[in-house]
């Protein structure tokens, strides 16, 4: 008689909404495969440390429309180490782990292409990260659901900027990648959207964009003004961003960084939907002896990409300041 099939998976890097809809349709899928599935705590941090738990039917069937991760999620240093590479991969010899499904972002994805060069089980790559800066899929889970709640606070702002006549820089995520900016910003018809991939001179954009904010604010003293930034798309910050701008227009400017409230809360049904597809997909790759790919979405269809070229995101870059450019209003 064959063994049974043992499956594991982590939740690794910073938590988004819609990793517990992938915990669950992986689990759901893997059990009707007759495998059995075990969830590593806290990402590579519970993999080294062999703290798993074996999950079932009954601990994911509620979980769909739960924010986070029920089996938590952390960075971890180790995975930077040889030693903590070599330890997870023992881990994962002693725990008899056939398939390993890692959902995450960028980071997560080299520490599996690390796992492989000392485990021989199959690695499926699930991308979840709010920052969809991952190439060979159009959407990342948990990236609507952020847009979603940026949105919301941006909608809020704009009463506040409205009451006061006043501008406002609205700081969201994004880590490296200003697509959250960019969505944000056309969604709730921001004046202006602020990334690196659109400066090309700091020093230059920033002088354009007091110039652009000063006449705007001329042409209608009543106006409300409201700037999307990007972290870490300029070497100011955005206080200091709204500092300049009150001393340049006269015009009281003001800051918002909407920070993890972002990360959290229940995902939208476009991350529900995206998580289970690849959830299931994780699986169905796993059954066909597949290893060493991430699975994605791309003009709706699954598609699966090598771990190693998920990090290539220039071609993504190019694409979505394209689509800003020809949708700015």
């Amino acid at each position: 008689m064959s063994k049974q099939k043992r499956i594991a998976m982590i939740t690794s890097g910073g938590d988004a909404p819609g990793m517990n809809s992938a915990i669950r349709a992986i689990t759901l899928k893997a059990l009707s495969c007759n495998y059995q599935v075990i969830g590593y705590h806290g990402g590579y941090n519970g993999l080294i440390d062999e703290n798993y738990t074996e999950l079932g039917a009954h601990q994911v069937n509620d979980i769909i429309h739960r924010g986070g991760t029920i089996i938590k999620s952390a960075r971890c240093p180790a995975m930077h180490t040889e030693s903590g590479i070599l330890q997870a991969a023992n881990s994962l010899r002693k725990c008899h782990v056939d398939a390993l499904i890692v959902i995450g972002g960028d980071g997560s994805f080299k520490g599996a292409e690390a796992l492989s060069a000392h485990w021989s089980g199959q690695i499926i790559g699930i991308p979840g990260t709010i920052d969809n800066d991952i190439n060979g899929t159009d959407a990342t889970i948990g990236f609507y659901t952020a847009i979603d709640t940026a949105l919301g606070c941006i909608d809020k702002i704009r009463d506040t900027a409205q009451a006061f006549e006043r501008t406002f820089v609205v700081e969201v995520m994004g880590r490296d990648c200003g697509i959250i900016a960019m969505e944000a910003g056309l969604a709730s018809g921001a004046e202006q959207i602020i990334c690196k991939e659109l400066i090309d001179d700091e020093q230059q954009f920033i002088a354009q964009l007091k110039q652009d904010v000063a006449l705007s604010l001329a042409q209608d003293a009543a106006h409300s003004y409201v700037l999307v930034m990007a972290e870490h798309s300029l070497s100011i910050s955005a206080q200091e961003l709204a500092e300049q701008l009150s001393d340049f227009t006269g015009v009281d400017s003001r800051s918002a960084i909407l920070g993890y409230v972002q990360r959290g809360g229940a995902p939208v049904a476009g991350d529900r939907i995206l998580a289970t597809q690849l959830g299931v997909e994780a699986v169905k790759q796993i059954e066909l002896g597949n290893t060493g790919i991430m699975v994605g979405i791309e003009n709706a269809q699954v598609t699966t990409t090598a771990l190693s070229d998920t990090s290539d995101t220039q071609a993504r870059n190019v694409n979505f300041v394209a689509r800003l450019k020809e949708y700015r209003l």
